[in-house]
């Protein structure tokens, strides 16, 4: 698909319309038909913030959807509110409202012409704000960021040479997941400056500011996702949905305060500033967007192939100086504070995919046919991520895909040769997808969620999976 200028977009069609109704007419047509049906429509939306909300209660009693270094919740101020009218739901519940929960996201998904904007984000606004004073969900990573911001700013040390195991004294440090505290930091400088500003308060205190702030950036990037959508001539209630409903945004990112949402909050607005013909603003965000996590950076190329008809040079020109000012910023307070150390960061970030085991679509193939992982193997996957993405981009400078296409489709590759994926992961193509022209993009959007979704419920019952280790 040939896509002449950056804020037009001709989506393909499909099994659902990407578009907004070109006229007033064929929309009150298009509600007509569908009104008799959108009680389904209804209903699916109405039970992803109900079995949210169920999940959240729950999870100040039950052990399988809360970290297990913080267990018992309720014996800390992290449990919230609802640990006064928590319960306990045994692993069978666990699985059935976890089930129930993706769904009804599919569903949601499936029918969501026949539900206004309105509705959609009252929904949103819901799911959120109750995963947001529920208890911390799934991961511990958030506790992760305390330790390396404790690292920096109390103690001194540099977090990207050392693991939290270098502060063991500290409170947080029996918080962190056994398998992180020999790790030393994989998180962009930016972020890691960012944690350092609250060091000096409690865990609790912390744990929820994180939780803040991924809040807030899903609501920003939504707010961009509607934006940008008008602007391509696509559906936003729909764009709105993919990512406002998804719920490993809202219980893995939110209740899990990962900063994958900030990060997204940053490349998000600088899609939307590229499609505002404003690249050096497009370029720093971008940019520090990869300073909070590296996947940031993979949208960067895609950017500046935006549009190539249209005043390329200047447009690149544009991107590439605001990228590279915002590059050179963050670089030299890297140097400042973190030495040479941040330039270990790649070396880490190697070891961590390299214990991925299972938790990856290939390391889960090769477990199952009970086949050991061997250099080559890992070469070929590499080869095919770099030819892949390669190959994408020479599509987007022909003009024969569309540049945010071709980001969402990069993204989706880097997911499917991960050698570890963890399920929020998925959420790193969502808000290209919300913006993608191809029905293909969204189908392959669903399948990431349906896998990261099954992983998700694998993690509970780790002895279940026994045999995929050995």
């Amino acid at each position: 698909m040939s896509v002449e200028a950056p804020l037009g977009a001709t989506p393909q069609s499909g099994a659902f319309d990407l578009t907004t109704p070109a006229t007033v007419a064929e929309s009150s047509r298009s509600l007509s038909v569908a009104r008799p049906l959108a009680w389904r429509a209804h209903l699916a939306l109405a039970a992803v913030p109900i079995l949210g909300l169920v999940l959240c209660v729950a999870g100040t009693h039950t052990n399988l959807l809360v970290p297990e270094s913080i267990q018992p919740v309720t014996a800390t101020p992290m449990a919230g509110p609802f640990k006064y009218i928590g319960f306990t739901l045994g692993a069978p519940a666990v699985v059935a409202v976890i089930v129930m929960l993706f769904s009804s996201y599919l569903l949601t998904m499936k029918w969501v012409e026949q539900i206004s904007l309105r509705t959609v984000i009252w929904a949103v606004l819901a799911l959120n704000v109750i995963v947001l004073i529920g208890p911390p969900l799934f991961s511990t990573d958030v506790f992760s960021y305390q330790a390396y911001g404790r690292m920096l700013a109390l103690y001194h040390t540099n977090p990207y040479l050392h693991g939290p195991y270098a502060i063991q004294m500290d409170p947080v440090y029996n918080y962190i997941g056994a398998k992180w505290i020999d790790t030393p930091s994989v998180y962009g400088p930016l972020f890691t400056l960012i944690s350092g500003a609250f060091a000096s308060v409690s865990i609790s205190a912390s744990e929820f500011a994180f939780k803040l702030i991924a809040a807030f950036a899903s609501g920003g990037t939504l707010y961009l996702l509607w934006k940008a959508a008008k602007l391509r001539g696509l559906n936003p209630v729909r764009s709105v949905a993919l990512f406002g409903l998804n719920p490993l945004v809202t219980l893995y990112g939110v209740g899990g305060g990962h900063n994958d949402l900030l990060m997204l909050l940053l490349t998000t607005w600088g899609v939307y500033a590229v499609l505002n013909h404003r690249e050096r603003a497009a370029g720093a965000l971008i940019s520090a967007g990869a300073a909070i996590k590296l996947t940031g950076g993979v949208v960067f190329p895609f950017a500046l192939l935006s549009g190539v008809k249209l005043d390329a040079p200047k447009r690149r020109r544009g991107i590439v100086i605001g990228g590279a000012a915002v590059a050179v910023v963050i670089a030299g307070a890297s140097a400042a504070v973190f030495g040479t150390g941040i330039l270990h960061m790649p070396s880490t970030l190697q070891n961590v995919q390299d214990q991925g085991a299972w938790q990856s679509i290939p390391g889960f193939l090769f477990a199952v046919v009970q086949m050991k992982v061997t250099g080559g193997m890992r070469l070929f996957v590499d080869v095919l991520l770099v030819g892949s993405v390669l190959w994408l981009l020479w599509l987007v400078w022909q003009g024969k895909m569309d540049w945010i296409d071709g980001a969402a489709w990069a993204t989706f590759v880097v997911l499917v040769t991960a050698w570890a994926m963890l399920p929020w992961y998925v959420a790193w193509m969502l808000p290209l997808v919300a913006l993608g022209t191809s029905r293909r993009l969204w189908r392959a959007a669903m399948f990431m969620t349906l896998v990261a979704g099954a992983m998700m419920i694998a993690e509970m019952f780790p002895n279940g999976l026994h045999f995929l280790n050995h």
